[in-house]
């Protein structure tokens, strides 16, 4: 017999191909990234209490993305003293953009043959409309990376009755494979 977690990460690789980046990516209204107009007190700021490693940057707003920045890169030039706006843009990568309704098995594919780990989701038109990582997509097939899943998100909240209150953002993935639910996804 084949033990649960095992079970549960192959079904995860055989639903890449019926899973797309639609269904993993964080929506445009939650992207985190660096506004290169912003004052750059602000900017060190934002970057020294980022939660990620690698962060948007962008011109007023996310949809004029003018690349990544990989924060350790720009580290150097935080203690030295030396960071300015020209030192950030010349550490940030051009980005990379991603069409929604990719199957997660494709970008998989393109992440590791691009040697990119993050993309932005672009519509037909070229407008943002989230972003998606290759941590995403492996959690797609693995699961989240803690063992209790319900307590880990953040947007699912037991209550002492037994009920749960959940964020509206949260997916109905997401809220499936934490709650072990079977909840319709469409």
């Amino acid at each position: 017999k084949i033990a649960d977690h095992d079970q549960d990460m192959m079904l995860g690789v055989l639903d890449l191909g019926k899973v797309t980046v639609d269904d993993v990516m964080g929506p445009r209204s939650e992207i985190v990234g660096i506004n290169i107009q912003e004052e750059m007190t602000k900017i060190i700021d934002q970057m020294q209490s980022a939660q990620h490693t690698m962060l948007p940057v962008f011109k007023q707003d996310i949809g004029r993305v003018v690349g990544v920045l990989h924060v350790r890169n720009a580290l150097k030039f935080l203690i030295n003293g030396e960071l300015s706006k020209d030192a950030l843009l010349r550490q940030t990568r051009k980005p990379y953009f991603v069409l929604e309704g990719t199957a997660l098995q494709t970008q998989l594919f393109n992440f590791q043959n691009e040697k990119e780990r993050i993309g932005m989701i672009v519509d037909e038109y070229g407008d943002i409309q989230g972003i998606v990582t290759i941590e995403d997509i492996l959690e797609e097939i693995v699961g989240e990376f803690t063992t209790d899943l319900a307590s880990a998100s953040s947007d699912i909240h037991p209550q002492e009755d037994g009920s749960f209150v959940v964020d509206g953002g949260a997916t109905i993935r997401s809220i499936n494979r934490a709650l072990t639910w079977d909840l319709p996804a469409d």
